[in-house]
């Protein structure tokens, strides 16, 4: 009889060994020789304390090497159009696949970009329209606001052989707005904002910051331009001087014997002001443009943008403008109800983009909605609508905290459409700090154990199990449950909102308490932003001129910029060298007069290559310290400026605090920083190498030094571990404390377990909310369990 031998397992495939990115050796920003393996076709969460190194890891050095790679496999014609990254300082990275990232930046604030437009939803119903729409007005482009109608003819000369003129027309139907030129809007100049018109030029008329009466560059060529008599009062122009003073073109006329240009007040000040981003105004300039110039509905098109033309063109009785305003889910319950066998295609893929919307949590968004109006986390899952149905595998996703701005009842739905990624066989990364997310972990790994230069090493690698059971910083207070105050603040004066109707709002009629802190709450997209930014903190608003307002736009930072230049402490600092050696303060700034003239105060010399990466080399000169020899020369309290700024906080706030360096000024910034948690950070740390959370509390300690009664804070845990969260509430104690009122923008359980008063909106998102369904103090709210915010804290405080 015959044998059967036992079969041998096949050997291994060789391709099945890659199942690990493996990462040794990085040292991008604070990591210390960080070495990590990371299994791949999992859920990795990468967590630890605001500025451990978290982003640094994940985003700077897996992800910038993974992009760098594939920036490389194009020619070097192409690669010539692209960013060129330098690969990231480490010693080996192995295993890598392409990865995707989805973070956290807010979109762009350009007027003309929509929800519709970033997610290519708009494009796809723009060509809908122009196969279906009904009178048939174009193509495609017949229905984009961001396209102009254009004629022309004449000749032209086509040089191919024997050159010819050939008489020639075109036209392109565009569906923009001739009025508002595609932004919805127009800027109407409130002109009693700009001089008084009752005094002359002569005697100082003008009221516009910065323009004083013996101005060269400014009022002197209105006074002797010769258009207008200067020492006649405004009121009294003539038609003519009027015409000349506010609206004339730009003409040369000679003041003194220099040649200047003059041009009509109207102009000159759209494009002093008005073309610049508000956000990097002064505060006093910001606050005067605010005050003169009012932006209306545009009255031609209605804020739709668009051109008769494009409005009147319909299916089903609805037009391109209609769609738009309606809710992203009602769309798509309209675009199933259309059954047109030559557009089939285009139906499917436009009913499955606007379904992902749905599936996300978005589907109380319009279309026509301004994509610079979203909120980071708003922003970030539009980011992630294009890849949920994508039929790729084997990609590395990367996610920068994808909570954010979520209420606990939307957490569930993210942590799913994660685990959907990794289970169709992605690598899926997470930088987060909330434990419903680290939960679902596969694998997690805690940097630390401080920030900045006291974090960037690997503090615990393996399963949220061991994590718990881990001496971290993390697993410490993996478990920790804010409880419920036994006592509340009482407040005997409110501020009075009545009849809110902003967005989605419905006539809200509440009572904010004012001496307390107050918290508002609801589900992302039930109205609390529309609630408190467009009823409280206008300056017309309930809270009129008294409130101080922190939200979560990014704050603006070059490699140029650190925390001593955004918090303006600097400038105390500038002085205090000047006067003890005699010289002018320009000289300690590496922006200025004092900068080293090799690297012009960059302490870096940049080498640029082409479609190759740009080296970067300590300037040999100064050695990176940025100034000028000469200028390190000068000393103040025992040290030159480089040391000052080469300081932490905490060592800079007992320097300026006692002694022969004592500088009041300087130290009340100081402590500033120190109370919001950043006593870590280098006085001249560049601002691009801060992480989320840290630029969010370097904003806020600025918005600190503001005098005001109200403080109004847009989701401030945002980016905050755990740990962070309890010295926030701190932060937010004091401020009441001293007499404030603090009102809160918030979905984290811990801070509405520790609020006075708690204002709920909902019940759902979008027209399904809007409402207030509950006022009173977070225990009253736990007792009565009758929203979903009840239920989640309810849960969360262990009630």
């Amino acid at each position: 009889m015959a044998t059967r031998t036992k079969a041998q397992p096949p050997a291994p495939h060789g391709a099945d060994s890659h199942e690990l990115i493996r990462v040794h050796g990085a040292r991008v920003n604070n990591l210390k020789d960080v070495s990590v393996e990371i299994p791949k076709r999992r859920l990795t969460v990468f967590t630890g304390v605001s500025g451990s190194g978290k982003s640094s890891l994940v985003f700077d050095t897996i992800a910038a090497e993974s992009q760098r790679l594939i920036n490389e496999t194009y020619s070097a014609f192409v690669q010539g159009f692209m960013p060129t990254p330098a690969r990231p300082d480490v010693d080996v990275l192995e295993g890598l696949t392409t990865a995707i990232i989805v973070d956290q930046q807010r979109m762009g604030s350009d007027p003309r970009s929509t929800v519709g437009t970033v997610t290519d939803a708009h494009a796809m119903l723009r060509i809908l329209f122009s196969r279906l729409g009904t009178p048939h007005i174009g193509p495609p482009g017949a229905f984009s606001f961001n396209t102009a109608s254009v004629r022309a003819s004449g000749a032209i000369t086509v040089e191919r052989g024997n050159k010819k003129a050939v008489k020639a027309t075109y036209e392109r139907t565009g569906g923009m707005c001739t009025r508002c030129e595609g932004r919805g809007t127009v800027s109407d100049i409130d002109l009693t904002q700009l001089y008084d018109d009752s005094k002359s030029l002569s005697e100082g008329a003008f009221t516009i910051p910065g323009w004083k009466s013996d101005s060269f560059w400014t009022v002197r060529v209105y006074a002797e331009s010769g258009f207008v008599d200067p020492d006649k009062p405004i009121r009294k122009f003539t038609d003519q001087e009027t015409r000349d003073f506010l609206y004339r073109e730009p003409v040369k006329v000679k003041v003194d014997g220099v040649s200047l240009t003059y041009e009509g007040l109207i102009p000159k000040i759209q494009k002093s002001f008005l073309s610049k981003d508000k956000e990097s105004m002064q505060p006093h300039i910001r606050a005067f443009v605010e005050r003169a110039v009012t932006f209306t509905t545009c009255p031609e098109c209605e804020g739709t943008r668009l051109s008769e033309g494009a409005r009147s063109s319909k299916i089903k009785g609805i037009s391109i403008a209609d769609a738009c305003a309606m809710e992203i889910r009602d769309l798509a319950e309209w675009v199933r109800g259309l059954s047109e066998p030559s557009v089939a295609p285009l139906l499917t893929s436009l009913g499955g983009t606007l379904d992902s919307f749905v599936e996300i949590g978005l589907g109380y968004l319009a279309l026509e909605r301004p994509s610079g109006t979203l909120s980071g986390g708003e922003a970030q899952r539009v980011k992630m609508i294009r890849h949920l149905g994508s039929p790729l595998t084997d990609i590395t996703y990367v996610f920068d905290e994808p909570t954010i701005g979520l209420h606990p009842h939307d957490i569930q739905r993210m942590n799913n459409l994660l685990l959907r990624l990794r289970d169709k066989g992605n690598t899926v990364l997470v930088v987060e700090h909330k434990p419903e997310t680290i939960a679902i972990a596969d694998h997690v790994v805690d940097l630390g154990p401080g920030a900045g230069t006291a974090g960037g090493t690997v503090c615990f690698e393996g399963t949220v199990e061991g994590l718990r059971r881990g001496d971290t910083v993390t697993g410490r207070h993996f478990d920790d449950r804010a409880t419920l105050k036994e006592t509340v603040r009482k407040s005997s004066e409110a501020l009075e909102i009545r009849g809110a109707t902003t967005h989605n709002l419905r006539g809200v009629d509440v009572d904010i308490p004012l001496g307390v802190l107050t918290v508002v709450t609801g589900v992302a997209g039930s109205g609390k932003s529309s609630l408190v930014h467009g009823s409280l903190c206008t300056p017309s608003g309930a809270g009129g001129e008294g409130v101080v307002s922190v939200d979560q736009s990014p704050i603006r930072g070059s490699r140029r910029s650190n925390p001593a230049t955004y918090t303006g402490l600097l400038d105390p600092i500038r002085k205090a060298f000047a006067k003890a050696n005699g010289v002018k303060p320009a000289l300690f700034s590496a922006n200025s007069e004092g900068a080293c003239p090799t690297c012009n105060g960059a302490g870096v010399v940049f080498t640029d290559l082409a479609m190759m990466a740009s080296v970067a080399g300590t300037c040999e000169d100064c050695e990176g310290k940025r100034f000028q020899a000469s200028v390190l020369e000068y000393r103040f309290g025992g040290r030159d400026i480089s040391e000052v700024l080469a300081m932490s906080v905490a060592e800079a706030e007992e320097f300026f605090g006692a002694g022969e360096a004592r500088t009041p000024a300087a130290h009340r910034v100081l402590g500033r920083l120190a109370d919001v948690g950043l006593g870590y950070l280098t006085l001249g740390q560049p601002l691009n190498t801060l992480s989320g959370g840290e630029r969010q509390r370097l904003k806020l300690a600025v918005h600190l030094a503001e005098k005001g009664g109200v403080y109004v804070l847009d989701e401030p845990t945002t980016g905050l571990h755990l740990a962070d969260v309890e010295q926030l509430l701190g932060l937010l104690d004091r401020l009441v404390d001293s007499g404030k009122s603090v009102v809160v923008v918030e979905h984290h359980q811990a801070v509405m377990a520790h609020a006075d008063w708690i204002i709920d909106l909902g019940p759902g998102a979008g027209h399904d909310g809007g409402r207030i369904v509950f006022e009173g103090t977070p225990a009253d709210l736990v007792a009565a369990r009758s929203t979903l915010t009840a239920e989640h804290l309810a849960s969360y405080v262990g009630a």
